[in-house]
């Protein structure tokens, strides 16, 4: 039977009934009291309960499963002890930094088990029998099923983060598989952002008497997030992303766009115009979707040009500014790539970009808030004096795509890699500008 908890006085970690090692571990991390999602979750789940928990993007849920599971790793120490779900590779390396952060002082072991990466190397990793392990649900039974002498026979926790999302993108039968193989007596905890007739499905399945857990209504932005939108004709786009990240200059910024050629031509033109971007998107390789991530987190890049592929679940604490350069088409996708800023507290801004062939979604997006979001000012003189030069950029990355796309094309016919990238694009800058200093 399901039951709301309502837990809203001020208390600490140890409040919670949280242990003294994990608290000085969360004091290390500078966590000074515990989220609404934490105060909720962490007490039912440590006394044994199966939790469903929904709870708005950026609210601390990583460290709600992962403190009542390395509290009872403590307590019997074993290995294959917890196996958290998620649906993509970058939330799974997040996910095992913060057990590594929790449990590092008490000798915890993880394992990232994800697609695009060896299965050989991956197959080493789990002979050494760690004690977490992080995963997504194809790559997790390849190994199940073809890895020798691998199984979670004696698994004890099973989380599914992000539950939603996993379902959404067509990991159900996986899930069901993986569900036959692990044990029926185990502790289940299951995160969502939203509460759809899958996930409930899925609750269903696999949850024994759980408590719900919800800090949210189900469509909300987080109160300290300033939202805004710019109506501008859709040829203009250019000159008003560059005039905002001018005139904003000093912040962290996370663009999205809504294809992998426009976040690599955008994030070119930015290149040509002298400001330190970074792409991210589906189409490029595990290890180079890393190294993207890794130079904005470590400040070496303050904009990030991004597809949906970041707008849920990855914890780049520092985003100031959220700007949405292609309006997204679903209107829930909103609500995840906004709260990729104003996270733990912290204030944001976010910036719709709305052309005249934007203006339908949206209005689903304002209807789905219930909010009506102001104009974000702007002089035109301002922004237009700028238009040549954007241009001109926007025509060099157009060159350097096309450039890009034949050699793709090449590297395909010859069975190299596929994948697109920026590095290459500076060595086709340096000879455009040679045949330019020709002509």
């Amino acid at each position: 039977m399901e039951q709301n908890v309502n837990c809203d006085e001020d208390v600490s970690f140890k409040d919670l009934g949280v242990s003294d090692v994990l608290c000085e571990a969360c004091a290390a991390l500078k966590w000074k009291t515990p989220t609404k999602i934490q105060k909720e979750a962490i007490p039912v789940a440590l006394q044994g309960k199966d939790v469903v928990g929904l709870a708005e993007t950026g609210s601390g849920k990583t460290a709600a499963f992962a403190i009542p599971i390395l509290q009872a790793l403590l307590d019997h120490p074993q290995r294959y002890f917890a196996l958290i779900l998620t649906p993509t590779r970058e939330l799974a390396y997040q996910i095992s930094e913060q057990f590594e952060a929790l449990g590092g002082g008490m000798g915890v072991k993880t394992a990232v088990i994800v697609g695009g990466m060896d299965m050989m190397s991956q197959a080493l990793t789990l002979a050494k029998k760690p004690h977490i392990l992080i995963a997504t649900p194809g790559r997790l039974l390849d190994h199940l099923s073809n890895t020798k002498g691998f199984n979670l026979k004696a698994l004890k926790f099973l989380v599914m983060d992000e539950a939603d999302r996993i379902l959404n993108m067509d990991f159900e039968v996986e899930v069901d598989k993986i569900l036959k193989v692990i044990p029926r007596e185990r502790n289940t905890y299951l995160f969502s952002a939203t509460m759809t007739k899958k996930v409930q499905k899925l609750q269903r399945a696999s949850l024994k008497d759980p408590v719900k857990v919800e800090v949210s209504n189900k469509y909300k932005t987080v109160d300290k997030l300033q939202q805004y939108y710019l109506f501008i004709p859709v040829r203009f786009k250019d000159v008003y992303l560059i005039h905002l990240l001018n005139e904003m200059a000093g912040n962290s910024f996370m663009v999205f766009c809504s294809t992998c050629n426009n976040t690599m031509s955008t994030a070119l033109m930015l290149r040509n115009l002298g400001l330190a971007a970074v792409p991210l998107h589906g189409q490029m390789s595990q290890n180079k979707r890393l190294a993207a991530l890794t130079k904005f987190r470590a400040k070496n890049r303050s904009i990030l040009i991004s597809t949906d592929v970041a707008s849920r679940g990855l914890d780049i604490p520092h985003v100031d500014v959220v700007i949405n350069f292609d309006i997204p088409t679903h209107s829930k996708d909103y609500i995840h790539r906004v709260g990729r800023t104003a996270r733990a507290g912290r204030s944001g801004v976010a910036i719709t970009f709305v052309t005249q062939y934007d203006v339908e979604l949206y209005q689903r997006i304002e209807f789905l808030i219930d909010k009506k979001l102001p104009l974000y000012k702007t002089e035109e003189s301002d922004v237009m004096c700028m238009q040549e030069r954007v241009s001109e950029a926007r025509r060099i990355a157009n060159r350097e795509m096309k450039d890009l796309n034949e050699k793709k094309g090449k590297r395909k016919k010859g069975g190299g890699d596929d994948e697109d990238d920026t590095e290459d694009a500076i060595g086709v800058r340096k000879r455009l500008k040679g045949k330019n200093k020709k002509k």
